[in-house]
């Protein structure tokens, strides 16, 4: 039998050898925080350098900064309604999306199983495996004039009409939909998929009917991934410029193309850094605010 004062085996180590855990997390966690700030914080400082100088940096002329490019809204009165047209399209574009996607979501939980599930998943994912532009200009083919559209409804239109609505912005919101559709879809899928079924039973059982389900159960339960998909669609179409700029045609004026032209022709990288900053602030305010209702509203239902 040892002794107290017996000393210490000798493989045990001392408390001052071990080292803390939180040294083992920043290790671990070092890479991604090193590609964070190379990929994402690195760009978006050198950006906001950008929008402080009074004109595009060039080695002929001295820094000078400034906040001029800040009184944008205020000095260009007309990047006002590009700015109103722009949330409007954004916020079509998310409603549409939270619609069509909360219902195909909703299908693929409730009325698809095994590879036929797996097969439509993967349709839906389409659109990720096809160039932007292809995608795009490929609409233009579908809703011009004497296009695949008139072609197929011809019959049903009278003599010399046509359902061609190429360069308006119905086509801009019809290419931004086609485009982030998927996120939403993947988002209530994921949301729907984790509901358990014994409380849509449990309530069915009990004589609710279907509008009484989806409204009391089904919507509050997927609120966090029509929240999370009404982010990732509606943050990137604020910015979009493609879309915009091919099927929009002379209508097609939004913030970002406007960003766009300061950056590939006007070379005015000071306002198009300040443009696209202040409308991050604004989509930030308008998202932190929605979120919040939606949040509250998702607890309500719940509560009843």
């Amino acid at each position: 039998m040892r002794s107290e004062g017996a000393t210490a085996p000798a493989h045990s180590r001392p408390e001052s050898m071990v080292l803390p855990a939180w040294i083992g997390r920043t290790a671990l966690l070092a890479p991604t925080y090193l590609w964070l700030a190379l990929a994402v914080f690195l760009p978006i400082l050198a950006m906001l350098a950008f929008s402080f100088m009074a004109a595009t940096p060039s080695a002929r002329q001295p820094v000078v900064w400034t906040l001029e490019h800040y009184r944008a809204f205020i000095d260009k009165p007309y990047l006002v309604p590009v700015a109103l047209t722009t949330l409007r399209i954004a916020l079509v574009t998310t409603l549409l999306c939270a619609a069509l996607g909360f219902l195909v979501a909703l299908a693929l939980v409730r009325s698809v199983a095994g590879r036929a599930r797996e097969v439509l998943l993967v349709l839906i994912l389409l659109p990720f495996w096809t160039n932007a532009l292809v995608r795009t200009f490929s609409w233009t083919m579908v809703i011009r004039d004497n296009g695949l559209l008139d072609l197929a409804l011809g019959p049903l239109l009278p003599e010399g009409a046509t359902a061609g609505f190429l360069y308006t912005r119905a086509a801009i919101v019809l290419g931004l939909v086609h485009g982030y559709l998927p996120y939403m879809v993947l988002t209530c899928y994921i949301a729907l998929s984790s509901i358990d079924r014994d409380l849509i039973e449990a309530a069915q059982s009990l004589g609710a009917r279907w509008w009484t389900v989806l409204g009391r159960i089904l919507l509050p339960l997927a609120m966090p991934g029509l929240v999370s998909g009404a982010v990732l669609v509606f943050v990137p179409t604020v910015g979009a410029f493609m879309e915009p700029r091919i099927l929009g045609g002379r209508v097609g004026m939004t913030l970002g193309t406007v960003i766009e032209d300061q950056f590939t022709q006007a070379f005015d990288w000071p306002l198009g850094a300040s443009l696209a900053f202040t409308m991050l602030l604004v989509v930030l305010g308008i998202m932190a605010t929605f979120a919040g209702i939606l949040r509250r509203g998702g607890g309500l239902g719940l509560a009843r």
